[in-house]
């Protein structure tokens, strides 16, 4: 059974995000095939949403990526979004893995920081997923920055001890993330991400690589290019 995500009206689409789909394009089609399974078929968006998308009015985005949430959201008339943790959760359709009371901290990404909505349904999947959350001093609202958000706006190395100076505010050494990026932040910073969308299908967060000007030239380029 699933609760009703939209209106008749409104049209349903896919948003993977760039980051995603450098990182595991494979979970990509997998999320895509869930979403098809259980809401019918819809289109994945791959236009960046750094640039026009070109959709209708009174169109719903299932976003992965909290810049998609936010950009999608507010920049882009009569668009309206919701990010793939809601649905999941509002929901009835997944199949949750058990980690059976592992203990794991959180990162709440900058750019839906203020966003209740999301947070709360991450902490719901956590729950769900048998997580034990011990949350970080700095959280939700208050949540500090992984430090990717500075590269380019200062050198790497000093980008990358910002990481470290996140890492040292987790708990614990298991850190969730829902944004790709901040999975290089928490490696660079010496821990161990785990990535929402690898924890909901039960398998492992491994980056391609760790190194933050390689990384960041392969999303630039995706972007330009999308």
């Amino acid at each position: 059974m699933t609760s009703g995500i939209k209106s008749k009206k409104e049209k349903l689409v896919f948003a993977p995000g760039c980051a995603l789909m450098i990182y595991k394009p494979d979970l990509v089609v997998k999320i895509h095939k869930v979403l098809n399974e259980t809401f019918g078929e819809m289109e994945m968006l791959m236009t960046c949403c750094q640039h026009k998308p070109n959709l209708n009015e009174n169109t719903r985005v299932i976003n992965v990526c909290p810049g998609c949430d936010k950009r999608f959201a507010k920049d882009f008339k009569g668009i309206t979004t919701i990010s793939l943790w809601e649905i999941i959760d509002q929901n009835d359709f997944f199949a949750y893995p058990d980690y059976e009371g592992r203990s794991m901290s959180i990162i709440d990404a900058c750019p839906t920081r203020d966003e209740d909505r999301v947070q709360n349904a991450i902490r719901d999947l956590l729950l769900k997923m048998n997580i034990r959350l011990v949350e970080p001093k700095n959280t939700r609202r208050e949540s500090t920055c992984c430090g990717d958000f500075y590269y380019g706006s200062m050198p790497t190395i000093k980008v990358k001890e910002l990481m470290k100076e996140k890492a040292l505010e987790m708990p614990v050494n298991d850190i969730v993330v829902h944004c790709v990026s901040c999975i290089m932040a928490v490696c660079n910073g010496g821990k161990n991400p785990r990535y929402l969308a690898d924890l909901l299908f039960n398998v492992g967060t491994f980056p391609k690589t760790f190194d933050l000007d390689e990384w960041h030239k392969e999303l630039t380029q995706f972007i330009n290019t999308h």
